[in-house]
């Protein structure tokens, strides 16, 4: 059955999550075979380590690069569609954003994907900080902190109404996007030889980039046969929280790619921790985790909205098509997670065993 069919049988905005249900249920079982996250990467490169953390990172990276490259090339998508692309980015919001982000990460012990697919495994603290997240992601997005983040991300655009083309701006070659996800692969695949990462991992580990190659495929798809404007999105965690959230507050609300990506990825991660028999419930150990775990997601839902994306929506489907704000912002994010990680938690350590 092909797009036009299942248009056709269900209407445009059903397809529309229907999309963003396979997109999030792949994503969900790759994500929690692989122990995909930002945060134990950057963790990791903060204590000066290349391990199984950073390996999967950049597998995920490197195969969402690679997968979304080699849908451009033959015609299946067209990354200057994307609303990312279309729209002006902010570099202020990238950097300020992207810092609160990799700050709040490291507090809440997981980006907002890993949230998420933790949730699906029984992890109660996922769930509480979640929410957390879902709800100020909403209150930046349209509610009282939307004010704030409309000024910060005003005092630095792009310039022609546009997001920055990475590859249009050094002057690459259609092809040059496609040679860094391989040339990055092999970063990647060697770092994982070091490692000793079993083969299932790195299969999984590759999924979820190549979730994010789905997600652009199918809505790219869709918006050529959809009679209505279709947004060319992918995974993303910010806005799909907030506007999923919302779906189930409100009655008039309106079925869309969100609303199917959420629900996807909690299916999909609950159904391969459950077979692989890692489901269990956990909580908070003490007070004081939870008090950093929530103060966490708070900063990670007014820093990916104002981001443009979270680890996974600038950081990985963003940067598959080399949108100069979504690189800007994982880089701080980065940033901002290794800083936390060596202040709070290295120097912590240090503190408390002398």
């Amino acid at each position: 059955m092909d797009l036009l069919s299942i248009v056709e049988g269900i209407g445009e905005a059903p397809s529309a999550a229907l999309f963003g249900l396979i997109t999030g249920v792949v994503f969900g079982v790759a994500a929690q075979r692989s122990r995909f996250c930002l945060r134990a990467a950057t963790v990791e490169f903060a204590r000066g380590h290349m391990n199984d953390g950073v390996a999967v990172w950049l597998l995920t990276f490197s195969t969402a690069v690679v997968w979304v490259q080699g849908a451009y090339l033959l015609g299946l998508m067209q990354p200057q569609d994307a609303r990312m692309m279309a729209v002006p980015g902010s570099w202020s919001g990238a950097i300020i954003g992207g810092l609160l982000f990799g700050v709040g990460m490291v507090l809440a012990r997981g980006c907002s994907g890993r949230l998420l697919v933790l949730a699906a495994t029984g992890n109660l603290r996922s769930v509480v900080s979640g929410l957390i997240f879902a709800v100020v992601a909403q209150m930046s997005l349209q509610g009282v902190l939307s004010g704030w983040r409309d000024k910060l991300a005003a005092l630095w655009i792009t310039d022609g109404g546009r997001n920055l083309d990475l590859l249009a701006f050094f002057g690459l070659p259609n092809w040059g996007g496609f040679a860094i996800g391989l040339i990055i692969a092999a970063i990647a695949l060697y770092v994982s030889r070091i490692n000793r990462i079993g083969a299932a991992r790195l299969i999984f580990a590759s999924g979820v980039g190549f979730a994010v190659a789905l997600g652009w495929v199918l809505t790219f798809g869709l918006s050529q046969i959809a009679f209505d404007p279709v947004q060319i999105e992918s995974a993303t965690f910010t806005g799909p929280s907030a506007n999923t959230l919302m779906f189930f507050l409100e009655r008039d609300a309106v079925l869309e790619f969100d609303v199917g990506l959420v629900p996807g990825v909690f299916l999909g991660s609950f159904l391969a921790s459950w077979f692989a028999k890692e489901f269990k419930f956990e909580g908070f150990s003490d007070e004081s985790n939870m008090r950093r775990s929530m103060t966490g997601a708070a900063m990670m839902g007014f820093g990916g909205m104002l981001a443009g994306g979270c680890a996974i929506g600038a950081g990985v489907t963003g940067g598959s098509i080399f949108a100069g704000t979504a690189w800007l912002a994982l880089f701080c994010m980065w940033i901002g997670a290794m800083a936390t990680d060596f202040i709070v938690d290295q120097r912590g350590a240090q503190t408390a065993a002398a």
